[in-house]
């Protein structure tokens, strides 16, 4: 899966560069589906973790809600910390076949996507009943980390509308950056209503020290990477593969969902606004490789297997209670916005904006 987890990164539209571990990842693909699901997983379970919480994240810098019309446009960008438990996974415990483990001398223990670079990639063997003994036919090393802090893009469009609420649409129509990068797009909407202004009216700033609201908002980025993985050198395929191996076809196909709701308390002091939020979030990932995949499975053959992965299940997204606090400046019709969040994933968001 040429360059597939660091080119996931970059659908976060940010600025950060990041090596793409070309050999590493396509190597995973020489297990059977089983293993290769299991090994990319746990590898970039991160990734998908910090993706969702940052989907989640730059919403609303403030309780207070917008007049009839009145808009913002925001464009901010969150740094999602990967915690020191999903830095590493040990490979003999993700329920690998018997077939597939690690060589002799080489750890267990191997980084995930935002690992440490101290930690050493594991080294696996793929092992086959070779003439009623087994055989080590292939091996692989996982890849190493790429970025302890994962990005996240916001990209948004608020309008104000009656009772003292806000709506906001999040989009990006979906971009060909080339084989490369692959095609990205998304979509989002949300809301937010002031509820200190339904019990005090106009008069709700004069009467309590802050403003009150409810926001929800949902976001999802499709991602779409075309792949390359062909057969180990000098594999044949087996007799039953012969009329799959046009390869030509593959692909990754990512979908990556964040929904968020959240209590906001803020007070405006002139041009500064502070706020905090207690929300509880949740996201989802659902990844899948589509295609035809050559898989080592003798000394001199492979099995092809067609859309052998696909990655859905809870382990990979949160879901989860998570504190905000920041706050958010206004001069004229220029905005910046600060905030950080405390939860499973710790992260910071940063932004600018420009409304009325």
């Amino acid at each position: 899966m040429k360059k597939l987890l660091p080119l996931i990164t970059i659908i976060t539209l940010a600025a950060t560069q990041v090596k793409a571990q070309d050999d590493g990842i396509a190597q995973l693909l020489k297990t059977a589906p089983g293993d290769a699901g299991k090994l990319i997983g746990a590898y970039a379970n991160p990734l998908f973790k910090g993706l969702g919480t940052g989907l989640n994240n730059g919403w609303t810098n403030t309780a207070k809600t917008k007049g009839l019309l009145g808009f913002e446009l925001r464009v901010s960008a969150s740094g999602v910390f990967v915690p020191t438990a999903d830095k590493t996974f040990d490979v003999t415990r993700i329920g690998l076949s018997s077939s597939v483990r690690p060589v002799q001398g080489s750890p267990s223990i191997t980084p995930t996507i935002g690992g440490s670079n101290d930690t050493k990639p594991a080294t696996l063997g793929i092992y086959s009943n070779i003439a009623g003994t087994e055989a080590e036919v292939d091996r692989f090393t996982l890849p190493a980390r790429v970025t302890p802090i994962i990005p996240a893009p916001q990209l948004q469009l608020t309008v104000g509308l009656i009772h003292h609420t806000d709506v906001t649409i999040r989009a990006i129509p979906k971009i060909k950056a080339g084989d490369d990068v692959g095609s990205i797009g998304m979509i989002g909407f949300g809301f937010k209503h002031n509820i200190m202004e339904d019990i005090f009216g106009g008069v709700g700033g004069k009467l309590v020290p802050f403003d009150l609201a409810i926001a929800a908002g949902y976001t999802r980025i499709n991602y779409e990477l075309p792949v390359q993985v062909r057969p180990s050198s000098g594999k044949v395929p087996e007799p039953g593969s012969v009329g799959r191996t046009d390869f030509s076809t593959q692909r990754l196909d990512g979908h990556f969902n964040g929904f968020n709701v959240q209590a906001i308390f803020s007070k405006k002091l002139l041009a500064f606004t502070p706020f905090a939020a207690l929300g509880y979030n949740t996201s989802k990932t659902d990844v899948g490789l589509y295609g035809n995949f050559p898989v080592t499975n003798g000394a001199a053959t492979y099995t092809v297997y067609t859309d052998p992965v696909r990655i859905n299940d809870k382990s990979n997204g949160i879901n989860s209670f998570k504190v905000d606090a920041g706050f958010q400046l206004d001069l004229a019709f220029f905005k910046f916005y600060a905030s950080g969040s405390l939860g499973n994933y710790k992260s910071v968001t940063t932004g600018i904006g420009l409304g009325l």
